[in-house]
């Protein structure tokens, strides 16, 4: 095995310190001997020093033998080549470094390879290298020396790797594994146990923590940034997002699922949501209440089909947007929902299976989509980017809410936007609606939009021209009874089959038939007087009842392995986060516990504040508390208690006895409340008939004459 030198190139003073034999030992020595030998006329074997301070440096193959067998000696028993530029990285190390560096350093690396390609071609015409480095340094204006460096640092190597050997050796230097936090261990790994949780503290207060038990246990310690610096080169961003934000912050470092709509047509899909809009409206004289709209979007086109306002999203007014759907457009093919109260009734979606609100019932009527066939999805909870008309509402806050109609009734999108008129108009719920109706036909209607679908049409342009040659279903008028009716399901009356429903009653004579049974009714809820339709609980439809007592009032396997590829990458951050994270927050509250308490520092006061008390001969007035019941005070309370258990006596008919009845309560409760004003304790019983006994007409009256003649009207 050959053996190399453990250092090539000496300067002068390097060669007088080392203690070579048969070498000078000063500088100006070494100095003389290079000259009287000509070692600088030897371009192989000297060059000019690079850096500060410039002089020469001699291979060491110039040296005496003595001295060049002294030094093979030392790079026998030496483990490990200290020179920086014998230590060459494989080929795939070298790419990989060479692929991180800025483009400022490849570019000096393209240069120094141009220059050794030049070099070589004219070996290639017969020139020795020696004077085809002159030539080059010469047409290039470097030293020559520069380029036998660069030589030598692609040496042994094939031509199609020279490239990351000729970077600048100054960014050469690998950053091996762990190398990083090797000094101070035990320190770093209290710090990531501190700084890696849901509680998100600080990495200051981190740090001083860690820092504290390190002195105190004798351990290593790093300055702040340089702590900081390697918690971000350890730790990677998004394993920290996990620890200290949790699954929802992890969720948020992902982009989401991009869907695409163009293979699909008018009112195969729709969606729908509710949206709070930012005004005031006054829907009477006596209520102003921001209102929420329901809104019906094809998920094709954008275009905004139906909508309804009310004060709060219920199922009333999804089932009339949904109605209008179906009665202008027909029937979809899916329907897309947002996982609340209002979509999830059973009204909507009774018996679909795949409901998350509300108890499902083997024996619940179907609701209005399982009837007509309709194929329902819901969207993921606090996903707003899952409902395509979330985008719409986005129009709506700026569009609607600001429209310069509701001046001074908008309210701000935020508790903190609140502008300066804030609360100051009211917009009449007329007025609201024929606005709002204008702005979504001019939604609908704007050309320039830039979806997949429309590619500059309107929304309304778009659904037009992909419902012309959609198969669309239409309803008939048995399906139309079933989004106009909410349903309710009860049982007639055992004897004659009478329906009460909202406090009408409902019958017609073919109900005999059915007395006792279970039905579903389905109703319009805002004309309860006009009749319900009965269905048996399979769906059949039975007949009409009239009231007799009118009382008024997608692709789904790609949703799949999207949510799946999110679980797995939550997995694996796990698993880093409980490799990266050894210790515990318990662990650091352990550790914080042994520290020695630390004594507060007394520091005295250097302004003295004058107390000004009272004057001699006076003091402050007392306040009296309760206290705990005295001897005669308990002898009352017995009484009264008595008095309370004793039977009543007979009412007597003489006015005389009356009067004095009346008198002595008066005086009891005079007595109850000269207790509680000084104090004195009172039980619970008699201050419950004091105060029943001072809403009674009969206090009042005795007050006022108690007011008017004092103790004078017990005298009689």
């Amino acid at each position: 095995m050959t053996v190399e030198p453990a250092k090539t190139w000496w300067t002068a003073q390097e060669i007088a310190h080392a203690g070579l034999p048969d070498m000078p030992g000063t500088k100006r020595g070494v100095n003389d001997l290079a000259k009287r030998l000509n070692w600088q006329l030897d371009l192989a074997h000297a060059r000019r020093r690079e850096g500060r301070g410039g002089g020469w440096e001699y291979s060491w193959m110039l040296f005496p033998l003595t001295a060049r067998k002294r030094i093979l000696a030392e790079a026998r028993s030496g483990n490990e080549d200290p020179d920086p530029r014998r230590q060459r990285r494989s080929r795939e190390d070298a790419w990989s470094w060479f692929e991180r560096l800025p483009d400022k350093i490849k570019r000096r690396a393209q240069n120094r390879l141009a220059v050794i390609e030049t070099v070589v071609a004219l070996e290639g015409h017969g020139t020795t290298r020696f004077l085809a480095v002159e030539e080059t340094a010469k047409a290039e204006r470097i030293a020559p020396r520069t380029i036998w460096n660069w030589l030598e640092m692609i040496e042994g190597v094939a031509v199609c790797d020279r490239l990351p050997y000729l970077a600048p050796r100054h960014r050469a230097r690998a950053t091996k594994p762990g190398d990083r936090t090797a000094d101070a261990p035990e320190f770093f790994e209290l710090l990531k146990a501190d700084f890696l949780r849901l509680e998100q503290p600080s990495f200051s207060a981190c740090y001083r923590r860690a820092a504290d038990v390190a002195k105190a246990k004798g351990w290593a310690i790093w300055p702040e940034r340089t702590a900081q610096r390697r918690m971000e080169d350890r730790v990677p961003r998004v394993v920290q997002v996990l620890a200290r934000q949790g699954v929802a912050g992890l969720e948020r470092y992902y982009p989401p699922q991009i869907r695409d709509r163009s293979s699909m047509v008018a009112m195969e899909g729709v969606n729908a949501d509710c949206h709070k809009i930012d005004v005031f409206v006054a829907w009477n004289a006596d209520t102003v209440k921001r209102p929420q709209i329901i809104a019906f979007q094809d998920i094709y086109s954008g275009k905004i089909l139906s909508w309804r306002v009310d004060w709060t999203p219920n199922k009333v007014a999804v089932m009339a947007a949904f109605g209008e759907v179906v009665e202008t457009y027909g029937i979809p093919e899916r329907c897309l929902f947002d996982n609340g109260h209002e979509f999830a009734n059973k009204w909507m979606t009774g018996g679909a299976r795949t409901r998350f609100r509300f108890k499902i019932r083997n024996d619940e009527p179907l609701g209005v989509l399982e009837q007509l066939g309709i194929k329902v999805s819901w969207a993921r909870p606090g996903h707003g980017q899952a409902k395509p008309v979330e985008r719409a509402f986005g129009d709506f806050a700026d569009d609607i809410a600001k429209d310069p109609r509701f001046a001074g009734a908008y309210v701000g999108n935020r508790p903190d936007a609140k502008p300066e008129n804030y609360g100051s108009r009211a917009i009449p719920l007329v007025e609201f609606l024929r606005v709002v109706e204008d702005r979504i036909a001019h939604h609908n209607a704007r050309p320039g939009r830039r979806s997949h679908t429309a590619r500059g049409r309107s929304f309304d342009e778009t659904f037009a021209e992909s419902l012309a040659v959609a198969p669309i279903r239409k309803a008939t008028e048995e399906q139309r009874r079933l989004w106009l009716m909410g349903q309710e399901v009860r049982t007639l009356h055992k004897s004659h089959g009478r329906l009460m429903l909202h406090d009408n009653g409902y019958w017609s004579d073919w109900m005999n038939g059915h007395a006792g049974e279970k039905i579903v009714a389905r109703f319009d809820p805002e004309d309860l007087h006009a009749g319900v339709h009965i269905y048996a609980t399979d769906g059949a439809y039975l007949g009409l009842a009239d009231c007799q007592q009118k009382t008024g009032f997608f692709d789904l396997a790609s949703a799949r392995e999207h949510h799946a590829t999110l679980a797995r990458r939550r997995r694996e951050h796990r698993k880093l986060l409980e490799e990266l994270r050894p210790g515990t927050a318990a662990d650091v509250a352990a550790h914080l516990d042994e520290l020695p308490p630390k004594e507060a520092e007394r520091v005295e006061a250097k302004v003295v504040r004058p107390a000004f008390g009272t004057r001699p001969g006076k003091s402050d007035p007392v306040t009296p508390t309760p206290s705990a019941p005295s001897l005669a005070t308990a002898e009352t309370h017995q009484a009264l208690i008595a008095e309370f258990k004793a039977p009543r006596p007979p009412e007597s008919s003489s006015s005389t006895q009356d009067a004095e009845d009346r008198y002595a309560r008066f005086r009891r409760a005079l007595e109850l409340e000269a207790a509680l004003e000084a104090g004195d304790w009172v039980g619970k019983a008699e201050q419950r008939w004091l105060e029943g006994y001072r809403v009674q007409p009969e206090y009042r009256s005795m007050r006022k004459l108690y007011e008017g003649f004092g103790e004078g009207i017990f005298a009689g």
